[in-house]
């Protein structure tokens, strides 16, 4: 049975009106169906959808609309929708043909139902993100041994044609990531080298053993501690100084212009940057390492009683060639591994800052992990060869 006409008076207003014709329901709506009246015809319509559906046709008539926009759209379509939810015929009748495309736009919008999301236990959670862990990690690897294939080739191009190499650049970056590194790699090794010494000193007393500080600060300083503390340094200055770079091109297309102008981004942007950073790591080791020993000399002198030449007596006994090799070899695979996870994260990023900053981020934690991972294998790898 229809519902008395008293039922819609609340909705005989300007912007919608309801009148009822056996079974047959009229909507007029009249106005400005716009998003700053939303709140107005929603309240309108909610009156229409308490009273319910009680007829067998709807015709929304939209001859009087003065405008429309997307909101009004979807009003208009949801109330077309939850009649049809209700087994009942609607009809729309009197619409503008400049108004046509949005309607028919917003009706084949949002026609499947939304997905409930399955509920996940902790271990169902905890596993899933180890596996999307395990499957990152293998695509990295991927992209850092694709990325050492382009970069073998570009240098082969730059071999047999020496001209194409970015002289310039390549002096450029060294400067930035070794001439201008020098002071804060000096510090930070001093620094290290001395509290080797003076925990080695306090502890080595109790025992009467003072003297073997000094083999323990010159094999641990020029085998494993030089040259990873540097790297972890180069990582954080000038690891994330290439992704950074690279990550701006990226988004204001500048990459993209150089493949249009015939240049080989590769070659142009990543062999100076990684060319400059084999060369310097291991000229920093260098200096770091001779910074770690006079911080540690000084502090076996002040604080343990070490006359210098004591020390340099004892270091000299201490170690050997081999010891300052085996440092020396793992800064340049150290310096490409650091290059390389740089230029594939920054060569990743996307058009935002957000995606900027997360691959930045990335660049650092991965080639930190990597070079600690690195110095590990090295440390296997010359104690099964007797060095």
């Amino acid at each position: 049975m229809a519902p008395p006409r008293s039922a819609f008076v609340a909705a005989e207003i300007a912007l919608l009106s309801a009148k009822i014709d056996g079974r047959r329901l009229v909507l007029a709506a009249a106005g400005r169906w716009v998003s700053a009246k939303a709140n107005e015809i929603e309240t309108l319509l909610d009156v229409i959808y308490r009273k319910g559906f009680k007829v067998d046709q709807l015709e929304i008539n939209l001859a009087q609309l003065e405008r429309l926009d997307t909101v009004g759209a979807w009003l208009i379509e949801r109330l077309r929708r939850t009649a049809s939810d209700a087994k009942i015929s609607a009809e729309i009748v009197g619409l503008d043909p400049r108004y046509k495309i949005l309607l028919d736009e917003v009706a084949i919008s949002n026609k499947e139902p939304p997905h409930p999301h399955p509920k996940k236990g902790a271990l169902r959670d905890t596993f899933e993100h180890v596996g999307m862990a395990v499957a990152s990690t293998a695509d990295d690897f991927v992209a850092i041994v694709r990325f050492l294939g382009l970069v073998v080739i570009a240098s082969l191009h730059v071999l047999i044609h020496p001209t194409r190499l970015r002289f310039t650049s390549m002096v450029h970056h060294l400067d930035l990531v070794g001439f201008r590194a020098v002071p804060i790699i000096v510090l930070i090794n001093f620094l290290i080298g001395a509290i080797l010494a003076q925990q080695g000193i306090f502890h080595f007393r109790k025992f009467g053993a003072e003297t073997f500080v000094v083999d323990m600060v010159g094999i641990l300083v020029l085998r494993e501690v030089g040259v990873l503390i540097v790297s972890i340094m180069i990582a954080g200055r000038s690891g994330s100084a290439y992704t950074a770079e690279l990550g701006s091109m990226k988004m204001r297309e500048e990459i993209d212009a150089l493949r249009v102008m015939g240049f080989e981004p590769v070659e142009v942007l990543i062999l100076p940057r990684l060319t400059a950073l084999v060369i310097a790591l291991p000229l920093l080791t260098f200096i770091g390492s001779m910074a770690a020993l006079f911080g540690g000399g000084l502090v076996c002198w002040l604080y343990g009683g070490f006359a210098p030449e004591v020390f340099l007596d004892r270091l000299q006994d201490a170690i050997t060639l081999d010891t300052f090799k085996v440092g020396m070899i793992k800064a340049p695979f150290m310096a490409m591994i650091i290059g390389l996870v740089a230029c594939v994260e920054g060569m990743r990023v996307e058009g935002s800052a957000e995606s900027l900053g997360d691959h930045t981020t990335m660049s650092v934690v991965k080639a930190i992990f990597l070079v600690i991972v690195l110095d590990g294998m090295f440390a296997m790898f010359f104690a099964a060869i007797g060095m």
